[in-house]
């Protein structure tokens, strides 16, 4: 397959407060956030017109610039105008968009207070982050090379660029090997999530989610509690030992990229995807396209 690389396609990019013509959108070599991973980003996913939880991801954006000791020098509102105002100008009612805020080229060092923030939306057509032919069979995890870390030693509560580094080492490793996709384990041997998406267990008609202390608690992730506790199922958010992958009948991750996708396997252990699930899968596609009723 041939890849369209990102800095070479047409369009426009919201940079600091205007549009640019896509291919104008670059940054230095000597960007603080390039080496030193001072940047935030969020995820957002835009159906028919609407960016979903649009103010949410925003504040998201806003507190993991806090928690990384940085202002953006925008309001959320303007955020949220300058993402609809993106997708506008390029043309799009159904798209992801991807807002990002960094340190500039100031200074170069460990401190860097004086350095410009910047702040840019893109947006582009990104249909499923998993195909669709194998979202409803399930998709196949390996087991992470590396776990989450402590809340103690990393800003864990923010959507950071550095966070994701181990992600995309494990996610490599995974698809060498014929996966989709790693389950992580946080440092002390709980379930976490995978490499980009939260995670959801069933049991004997009960799901079981990780308690988010070390690692995103999701938009998407808090979305489905609330889709499954009105169907009636009971959530329990706690610490899950990964000695339990095996007790579980049906396993699901979700996210923005990923939406609601079942899994069929984690490294020895067999899912099927079944009756919660598929429905939660397909309440999530309604409800995000405006076609749930009563939601």
């Amino acid at each position: 397959m041939s890849l369209v690389p990102f800095d070479d396609r047409d369009g426009w990019i919201w940079l600091d407060g205007q549009f640019v013509p896509w291919r104008e959108a670059k940054v230095h070599v000597l960007t603080h956030a390039l080496h030193y991973a001072s940047a935030v980003f969020e995820g957002e996913r835009m159906y028919n017109g609407t960016i979903f939880e649009l103010t949410a991801h925003t504040e998201r954006l806003f507190k993991s610039a806090e928690i990384l000791d940085f202002k953006i020098p925008f309001t959320v509102a303007e955020i949220d105008e300058a993402c609809k105002a993106t997708c506008a100008k390029n043309g799009f009612t159904d798209c992801y968009l991807r807002p990002i805020a960094w340190r500039g080229t100031e200074q170069i060092g460990v401190s860097a207070q004086q350095t410009k923030i910047h702040v840019a939306i893109a947006v582009w057509s990104w249909p499923d982050y998993f195909p669709a032919e194998q979202k409803r069979k399930g998709i196949r995890l390996t087991h992470a090379l590396y776990k989450r870390p402590s809340p103690e030693t990393a800003p864990t509560a923010s959507k950071a660029v550095g966070l994701y580094m181990i992600c995309t080492i494990s996610k490599h490793a995974a698809e060498r090997d014929g996966y989709a996709d790693a389950l992580m384990l946080d440092w002390r041997g709980y379930i976490a999530e995978s490499t980009g998406a939260n995670i959801f267990l069933i049991r004997d008609g009960v799901i079981h989610t990780p308690t988010p202390d070390c690692f995103l608690d999701g938009i998407t992730r808090r979305t489905v509690i609330r889709l499954a506790r009105e169907k009636g199922f009971e959530v329990v958010e706690r610490h899950i030992p990964g000695e339990e992958l095996g007790t579980f009948s049906e396993v699901f991750l979700v996210g923005t990229a990923a939406e609601v996708t079942p899994v069929s396997e984690i490294g020895e252990h067999r899912y099927q995807p079944g009756n919660i699930s598929l429905a939660l899968m397909d309440d999530y596609a309604k409800l995000v396209r405006g076609e749930l009723v009563n939601a």
